[in-house]
């Protein structure tokens, strides 16, 4: 991540993010941000394994009585979540303020929100991420949908093989995965733009909606679809009528999933896109190199509020999923 550093850390904090940007926008050099994105990757990719051998290390042992101890690590842990979400509330807070100067507190006000509809950059920046995310959000949602049918259904060699390659996307480094698509289309000779940022969306989103869908097919009852087979219903009847309607709710979770992801990506899309292009993170990120404003603060509101609201409703379907699923 070198979104952070760069914003708030200044030119003499870089961290290895930072110095992989420069390597591909300013130095020029290629070959060496690339070794330096493997080496990221792998570092990554070896962390996550050490903790999930630390996790499978800890099952089966002994669980300690509860002591002074657990009530300092509750503590412990409501600090580091006010820690969290303290900068959320203050910005949230700011973007009602009168004053253009953050650090000043003039009164409640609503004037940045309605800045924010009279703003052609902000309605051009939101009209680009919404086309975006929808067609992201419909492509993933179709090829996800069905790959996972594919993956759960059918056994095949390099089953596992495969189901492990579906978390790569997710678990390697943001800025590698933008880097290595920025390579591929330079290679293809294709222009950024907003085929290249869809392209590019649909590639880290479509991992989300399989696991997602995956995880509903895994407590769906495969009986009922060998039952309706008995009763001589054809495979694309037995789809639309058994299958579809068991697995709803984890396609629907899953392009929520898809659609949040795609609408809040900022990474990959600095390095996919193109000047036609601008996507509202895209936008926020060039207006607070500026300054912060209360109008900023507005919208990274609004942006904040929009993909709480979506995740939530994904978890609750899945939620609801998995207690569909017990009961059956």
């Amino acid at each position: 991540m070198f979104v952070v550093p760069d914003i708030m850390g200044g030119a003499k904090s870089a961290l290895m993010g930072n110095i992989i940007q420069n390597q591909f926008l300013a130095a020029r050099d290629w070959p060496f941000g690339s070794a330096l994105s493997i080496i990221l990757a792998f570092l990554a990719l070896l962390m996550i394994l050490l903790y999930y051998k630390a996790l499978q290390a800890q099952k089966g042992g002994a669980q300690h009585a509860k002591t002074w101890r657990s009530t300092l690590l509750v503590a412990y842990t409501l600090a580091i979540l006010a820690f969290l979400y303290l900068p959320l509330f203050i910005l949230t807070l700011y973007s009602f303020n009168d004053s253009r100067i953050n650090a000043v507190w003039a009164g409640f006000t609503l004037k940045w929100y309605a800045s924010l509809l009279s703003n052609d950059r902000v309605l051009e920046a939101l009209t680009n991420s919404l086309l975006i995310a929808s067609i992201t959000t419909v492509v993933t949602t179709i090829m996800g949908t069905f790959a996972a049918i594919a993956l759960h259904r059918y056994q095949y060699r390099s089953k596992t093989v495969l189901n492990s390659l579906l978390y790569l996307p997710i678990l390697i480094p943001e800025i590698v995965m933008g880097l290595s698509l920025l390579i591929l289309f330079s290679q293809l000779g294709l222009s950024l733009g907003k085929p290249t940022l869809i392209v590019a969306h649909i590639t880290f989103c479509l991992s989300f909606v399989i696991i997602t869908v995956g995880a509903r097919l895994e407590g769906s009852r495969q009986d009922i679809e060998e039952a309706a087979s008995d009763l001589y219903a054809t495979p694309l009847q037995t789809f639309r009528y058994v299958t579809l309607p068991m697995i709803a709710p984890g396609i629907i979770a899953g392009a929520l999933m898809a659609f949040t992801l795609s609408i809040d990506d900022f990474v990959i899309s600095f390095f996919v896109a193109g000047p036609d292009s601008t996507t509202l993170p895209l936008y926020i990120y060039a207006m607070v190199k500026r300054g912060i404003s209360p109008q900023i603060n507005a919208l990274s509101t609004c942006m904040m509020l929009v993909t709480v609201s979506l995740v939530v409703v994904s978890q609750l379907l899945q939620m609801k999923s998995l207690h569909d699923t017990r009961k059956e």
